[in-house]
């Protein structure tokens, strides 16, 4: 069980400048979106407007990031669990001027510490991580990028990549790193992309997630900030998926992409796939009528699901342009067609909408539609299926179909 320990901190201002290829580049102020944390009659919450943009969050004081961990050792009744503090925040932890401070306390308590998402940019001498090492750092989450200290210059403006790349190896020789790479193409997909998981696996890396570069609004781009690089097309979900499955191959290392996929356990949706379709029965059967309306990537794995459980006559599910479902907005559900929408209609948990404007826009056509929330999650992605068997996806998406398909029966037209 792991406790978290808000560092804080912002992208671009905690981590010595933006990536290139950063999510966060180039975000514009805007309006609130709307969300499941706003008030019924109020558009707007710090989720949702500072929150998302991730513009407020300054370094926190070292004293109250560990008083906050103690309060959770205290208050949580955790004596007896097996426990591991994991370091993260807003910007990049190797950046966090208190990080040796805080972990020195951390092992004075026994907790052992998971050092969470870290570029290496705030690493000006390798002997850091031997340090780190010292003081108790068991698991690390390291965005690699490239093992090619002048493609992580170019690309991440790592100032010290050599030593970023000597402290990489420091962590994959003594401690269990999970890797990430956000993939470019052109930059970091061809051979460099065989060279750095060749050395990971080297240097004894246990895992490296690819994840695909956004650079369009309908990929998940929601903060005013598309295009992130000017004239460069993203991999097709085809090319994307087709290299994660090459790399597989290719590699021991447990690679998993994100948003698609994990070859080892069948995630996201593993409950679609044909070989699964014995659990469907387990679920409660679909007794109302209802569109879910969800992103063009979960749509044909919902459908199928909702087909081998016979239910397609009942429930109906509509693909957005939204290729994320959690980043669904408002403009999302203004383009969508209403007639292809039952008089229930199910959106995305985490979608960035207000609950009052999405009933507004879904019914501007004459039909008073109810429109409610489903699950925050149906399925889990490649940054947390590495970390599961067949057993724990299956068990993760049961969970959610069995919430999902109360819900269509509570709120869904009865027939």
């Amino acid at each position: 069980m792991q406790i978290i320990a808000d560092v804080g901190g912002m992208p671009g201002k905690d981590c010595r400048g933006f990536c290139k290829y950063c999510y966060f580049r180039k975000v514009k102020p805007g309006d609130p979106f709307g969300c499941k944390l706003c008030t019924p009659g109020k558009v707007g919450c710090e989720n949702c407007t500072t929150g998302v943009r991730e513009i407020t969050n300054e370094f926190i004081p070292p004293f109250i990031v560990v008083g906050s961990v103690q309060n959770t050792l205290l208050m949580g009744g955790l004596k007896d669990h097996d426990l591991k503090v994991n370091i993260s925040g807003g910007g990049d932890v190797s950046c966090y001027p208190n990080l040796l401070e805080i972990s020195s306390t951390f092992k004075d308590l026994s907790l052992p510490i998971h050092l969470g998402y870290t570029s290496g940019k705030g690493i000006d001498n390798a002997k850091m991580a031997e340090d780190l090492i010292s003081l108790g750092v068991e698991e690390v989450t390291f965005t690699v990028f490239s093992t090619d200290a002048l493609l992580r210059k170019k690309w991440m403006g790592d100032k010290n990549p050599e030593e970023s790349l000597k402290a990489l190896k420091i962590f994959c020789e003594n401690s269990e790193v999970h890797a990430a790479a956000v993939i470019v193409p052109g930059a970091n997909d061809g051979k460099q992309l065989f060279q750095t998981c060749s050395d990971l696996e080297d240097w004894g890396a246990k895992a490296l997630i690819l994840m695909r570069f956004a650079n369009f609004e309908n990929q998940g781009l929601i903060l005013g900030n598309e295009p992130i690089i000017d004239g460069l097309n993203p991999h097709s979900l085809e090319e994307f998926t087709g290299l994660v499955e090459k790399i597989n191959d290719e590699f021991s290392l447990r690679i998993t992409g994100t948003p698609l996929l994990d070859p080892k356990n069948d995630a996201p949706f593993a409950l679609s796939k044909s070989k699964n379709k014995v659990f469907l029965d387990i679920l409660p059967k679909i007794t109302s009528e209802a569109t879910i309306l969800t992103s063009s990537i979960s749509a044909p794995f919902i459908e199928k699901i909702i087909r081998n459980m016979d239910a397609e006559d009942l429930v109906n599910v509509y693909a957005t342009d939204k290729e994320i479902a959690c980043l669904i907005t408002q403009k999302d559900l203004e383009s969508a067609d209403l007639s292809a929408l039952k008089d229930t209609v199910i959106i995305p948990g985490r979608a960035f909408v207000h609950d009052k404007v999405a009933e507004k826009i879904l019914s501007k056509d004459g039909t008073d539609r109810l429109v409610t929330r489903g699950p925050d999650k149906l399925s889990v992605d490649g940054e947390m299926s590495g970390t599961l068997t067949d057993e724990n996806v299956i068990e993760k998406e049961m969970e959610a179909f069995n919430e999902l398909i109360k819900i269509i029966n509570f709120f869904g037209v009865r027939k």
